[in-house]
């Protein structure tokens, strides 16, 4: 039978109640051994469970009879070895951003994962071709989910010469039982210039609507081509005509498919409309946002929230000076913007904000609102050419540390510098590049703020306010240690 060592016990939990201790092993939790973190979480939800405990010092065996609270932590901490294998992808796709990268960077860059235990732990895609049938039944068993899959295509040979393997094609029909299982699903569809674009779109498009309700929504983002594409499968960027066409085809998918299901469905990502050089659509179109971390719909709730953390601050300042009254949410309207009072203050505040390429207008227009509203506040944008993925590379969340520093050497960057925790490695202080953000700081000799991805996050580093916030974000292109989330403080980084 499989031990698992107990790492440490959370003082005051049941574990501790119990006299389990560091060092002990767990053995099996209602007769059922424990092949994983999965395994343990679902075994030890119930009110009444027995567990096994092989004891450290003397090498006895304790069965534990436990009386809890429904989903009632047992106060075990396994560190990672409840998650110690990853499982890595089997598959060659012509698409993968990891085969675009340099050499030289942190091994964890390079760790290509297609575990359906990550799907649901971090909301990684995967592509089904790593899973067993007992993988399924599991899944189904413990209604793991939401499961994330990443389809491209529904068409199997495609699908098979897409991810070079011969039995992608195959695999779709686990998407099948899943949905037949009435397990919630997301999907994804990484689209590629003339290869599952078009009249292929148009049937994956279709042949994917058989899985509502099961399926809750599909993504469609642009592939992301680096410079580092030697002996790669040779794919084109989408141009401004191109995201327009995309942009047609999934808002006719979703006016037919609105009025049956509740759902939207098929959703771009907010690359397309800033490449197209088209508004994003209204809030209500997201479905409550569904695919928040790929990127669908990022820009649409930070803007809301941006404006919402301003009507806010509005209406105190309503209640301040007039003894009553609300503002309302809405901001848009620029003649009741100049009627509204605002924010005054007798120290000017000079900020910059490095972003990527593609959404710095929309980021200029966002920081204007602020600055409205506290006149006292300057804001400058300053788009970051990505030299060291490629300039086709145009997204805040893959611009490194040197570019900062190179590109922005030279500049007067006034007070602060702002930049997302997207550019960050979740929970740290470190860029892909493995270059620091005190690093950055000292080379620009300017102190800077590491900004949440909320709104009022936002808000509060254009208007000085430092209050401690959750930098908790996940990033898709990098595997941690564990499986799990970290959390930092995002502040401001002095210069030495």
């Amino acid at each position: 039978m499989r031990a698992h060592r107990i790492l440490a016990v959370e003082p005051g939990s049941i574990a501790e109640e119990l006299n389990i201790e560091p060092g002990d092993e767990l053995l099996s939790v209602n007769d059922t051994e424990i092949g994983d973190i999965f395994d343990y979480q679902f075994l030890t939800e119930d009110e009444y469970i027995e567990v096994l405990i092989r004891k450290a010092d003397s090498g006895e065996e304790w069965l534990l009879e436990i009386e809890k609270d429904p989903d009632e932590d047992l106060g075990i901490d396994f560190g990672s070895g409840l998650m110690d294998e990853y499982r890595s992808c089997r598959n060659r796709c012509i698409f993968c951003f990891i085969d675009q990268m340099p050499p030289g960077m942190r091994e964890t860059l390079y760790f290509k994962d297609d575990d359906s235990r990550l799907s649901f732990l971090q909301g990684n895609y995967v592509t089904l071709t790593n899973m067993s049938d007992h993988d399924i039944e599991r899944i189904i068993r413990y209604r793991m989910e939401p499961i994330n899959v990443s389809f491209q295509t529904t068409n199997p040979d495609l699908r098979c010469r897409m991810l070079h393997n011969r039995h992608a094609g195959e695999a779709l029909g686990k998407a099948r039982i899943l949905a037949d299982a009435g397990i919630e699903m997301n999907g994804q569809i990484v689209l590629c210039r003339g290869i599952n674009d078009g009249p292929e779109l148009e049937r994956t498009l279709s042949d994917l609507t058989a899985y509502l309700p099961a399926l809750r929504s599909v993504s469609v983002v642009p592939v992301g081509l680096t410079k580092y594409r030697e002996n790669l499968y040779p794919l084109e960027p989408f141009t401004k005509e191109d995201a327009k066409a995309l942009l047609q085809t999934v808002h006719r998918w979703q006016e037919q498919l609105y009025p049956q299901w509740g759902l939207h469905f098929i959703h771009a990502s907010d690359e397309w409309y800033l490449l197209a050089e088209k508004p994003l659509p209204a809030e209500e179109t997201y479905d409550g946002y569904l695919q928040l971390e790929n990127g669908v719909g990022m820009l649409r709730l930070l803007d809301t929230e941006v404006r919402e953390a301003l009507a806010e601050r509005r209406s105190e300042l309503y209640i301040s000076d007039a003894g009553a009254g609300t503002a309302e949410a809405n901001l848009d309207d620029a003649e009741t913007e100049r009627e509204r009072p605002h924010c005054t203050s007798q120290e000017k505040r000079r900020v910059t904000i490095a972003t990527g390429r593609l959404a710095a207008p929309f980021l200029r227009e966002l920081a204007d609102l602020v600055c409205a509203y506290a006149p006292h506040v300057e804001a400058e944008i300053c788009p970051v050419r990505n030299d060291f993925f490629g300039e086709m590379i145009t997204v805040s969340g893959l611009i490194t540390g040197g570019d900062l520093m190179r590109q922005l050497e030279d500049r007067d960057l006034g007070d602060c510098l702002l930049i997302p925790c997207s550019m960050l490695r979740a929970g740290e202080e470190v860029f892909l590049d493995d270059v620091t953000v005190t690093q950055v700081s000292e080379a620009l000799h300017v102190p800077i703020r590491v900004t949440a991805e909320e709104g009022e996050d936002f808000v509060r580093a254009l208007l000085g306010e430092t209050v401690p916030v959750y930098n908790g974000r996940k990033q898709n292109y990098e595997q941690t240690d564990r499986g799990c989330r970290g959390t930092a403080e995002c502040g401001e980084i002095d210069p030495v």
